[in-house]
């Protein structure tokens, strides 16, 4: 049963976390508001050693001491042991140990590793030196050793409490409060045998406070603003955004790598993990939640200034927007998306991803022709997307191959490029001809047809680039993406640009997850930063359709607000 336990264990744990992610993000009974940052990710990351240790140790006893195998699976007088253990032994060890760790001596060696999370997840709660492990195992065993040694043992009984233990670890440290009122109204002394998460939480931002366990009766170490902090935490409402992300899902896998997912596979660009495989039960039914569930969700929740910013999620993956019959089921959830947006009072929303797509939905124009009145403002971000890219290319560049679909972003810079006096060069007839159409006498003479092309070196290029397309390409080519989705960097002797993206400011809170599963940390997409400088400047028009904004303006305005333009790789190679 002990391998069963641990993976119990592991999976009780991340329900736990991807919940308490999920109900913060949404704000709803949310305690502390304060962000979370990439550091504590990476200090959280390995949550589950505890749980390894635990198994390990587990192992040896079942081995070697006495009464530690073949035990029953229920005893009422093991069961009756154990609880009167945990609440006089366990509890009363543990306030007068964890009292001596706020000892400057040991917190600042040992236990300030923990409070280093001011805002807690339930990783937070297992996050300690070893050291601490060690004696925190002995004090938790000391139930389960005694009815071992006593014979009185049961599987329930065991299991049972170390469950009860990951249970209250993990709510204590969840930050959103879920202890209804009436459960006190019933049984009031309740409050002195349990904690809430409200009243853990206290002891994380006042430090010298609420030091007892699970059960507050030990010692009156109950903060006075403990039962105020719980009404509150009870009483808030979902957060309304300011500013709301429309992305969707990309692959299946795609899913662990969403911030309400595995935190630290979210906290770093997207590389492939053996161990994702064994998930596939997981994954599978998930894809079938997906069919079911057709409506947008909460990932993400940031703070750039005074403004609110959520991200949601289409329950859909690429290849499915990729066919025809997906087309009116895609965007009636994309336009339940806007309304819900608008509803809730935000100003503005931004299409990400495939969600603009031309054959879709003409790049989101639909959506306010079917509905004029609409206040929230529908970005598509091609603006900055333009500006961004003509600021990737390398200065002293005459000459430019535009290769892939032509998008709105392509037509926006082939003729900014032509009337800065570079030649932008296409290799087939029918892209030459779409070019002209509309660039006119625009294109200054830049625009030429050429099956000739070893002297461009940089290649702005779009989704449908073949892998043997790219492999023309000359040594040294900088390839530079007006796509959604980023290239596979297939050459060594060339350079790749990420697709279009800046680095964020400091004042942006709460980024602990990497955009789009390809981007570094703090780089966000050029589609989702247009919306928050719309309505940072509070631009009353809609970027959709085949507008296009102001693109000076727009690349200023970026950088007024922080915003830095991202090293292209020629240039830090060079």
């Amino acid at each position: 049963m002990i391998l069963p336990l641990m993976l119990w264990r592991m999976l009780h744990s991340q329900l736990w976390i991807s919940l308490s992610r999920y109900r913060t993000t949404k704000g709803t009974n949310r305690i502390v508001d304060k962000g979370i940052e990439f550091d504590q990710v990476d200090r959280e990351r390995n949550w589950d050693d505890q749980i390894l240790f635990n198994a390990i140790i587990f192992y040896l006893g079942n081995k070697y001491f006495p009464g530690g195998s073949h035990i029953p699976i229920w005893r009422t007088d093991g069961v009756i042991i154990t609880l009167l253990l945990h609440a006089g032994p366990v509890e009363f060890l543990y306030y007068w140990f964890h009292r001596a760790l706020h000892h400057h001596y040991l917190y600042s060696r040992y236990h300030s590793h923990h409070h280093s999370s001011i805002v807690t997840e339930p990783s937070t709660s297992v996050t300690h030196p070893f050291a601490e492990h060690i004696v925190y195992f002995a004090l938790f065993i000391i139930p389960v050793s005694t009815v071992v040694f006593t014979g009185t043992g049961s599987i329930i009984a065991i299991a049972g409490y170390i469950t009860y233990i990951d249970l209250m670890n993990n709510m204590g440290h969840c930050n959103f409060e879920l202890i209804p009122n009436w459960v006190f109204s019933i049984f009031p002394p309740l409050k002195y045998i349990m904690y809430t998460p409200s009243f853990h939480s206290l002891h994380h931002t006042q430090f010298r406070t609420n030091y007892s366990l699970f059960m507050p009766i030990i010692y009156g170490t109950m903060d006075k603003s403990s039962d105020t902090l719980y009404k509150i935490s009870l009483q808030r409402k979902e957060e309304t955004p300011n500013v709301v992300h429309l992305m969707h899902l990309t692959t299946p896998e795609s899913i662990y790598h969403l911030r309400v997912g595995f935190p630290y596979l979210a906290s770093k660009p997207y590389s492939s993990a053996w161990y994702l495989w064994l998930l596939w039960p997981v994954t599978l039914s998930f894809m079938m939640l997906t069919k079911i569930y057709r409506r947008s969700f909460v990932v993400e929740r940031n703070q750039f200034h005074q403004l609110r910013l959520q991200t949601w999620a289409i329950p859909n993956f690429r290849e499915q927007y990729h066919l025809k019959w997906q087309k009116e089921s895609i965007n009636n959830m994309i336009e339940e998306a806007v309304l819900e947006a608008e509803e809730k009072g935000a100003s503005v929303l931004s299409l990400g991803l495939m969600n603009q797509g031309k054959e879709l939905n003409r790049y989101g124009e639909v959506y306010v022709k079917k509905h004029p009145q609409l206040k929230v403002k529908l970005v598509d971000g091609s603006s900055l997307a333009v500006a961004v890219l003509l600021n990737s290319i390398p200065k002293g560049t005459t000459q430019v191959l535009l290769r892939g679909n032509l998008t709105k972003v392509a037509f926006a810079v082939a003729f900014s490029l032509c009337q800065k006096g570079i030649q932008v060069t296409v290799l087939h007839e029918d892209e030459y001809e779409k070019l002209d159409i509309s660039l006119g006498t625009k294109s200054e003479g830049k625009l030429v047809i050429s099956k000739s092309y070893s002297s461009c070196k940089v290649w702005l290029v779009g989704d449908d680039l073949t892998e043997e397309k790219q492999r023309k390409a000359n040594k040294g080519t900088l390839f530079i993406p007006f796509s959604q989705f980023p290239l596979k960097n297939l050459r060594k002797d060339c350079f790749y640009h990420t697709t279009p993206a800046m680095q964020t400011p400091k004042a942006l809170e709460n980024v602990d997850s990497c955009e789009q599963n390809w981007l570094p940390r703090r780089v966000m997409s050029v589609w989702r930063i247009a919306g928050i400088l719309h309505a940072l400047e509070g631009w009353e028009e809609h970027e959709c359709g085949y507008t296009i904004s102001n693109i000076d303006k727009v690349w200023e305005t970026c950088l007024k607000h922080g915003f830095h333009p991202l090293t292209v790789p020629t240039q830090s190679k060079s």
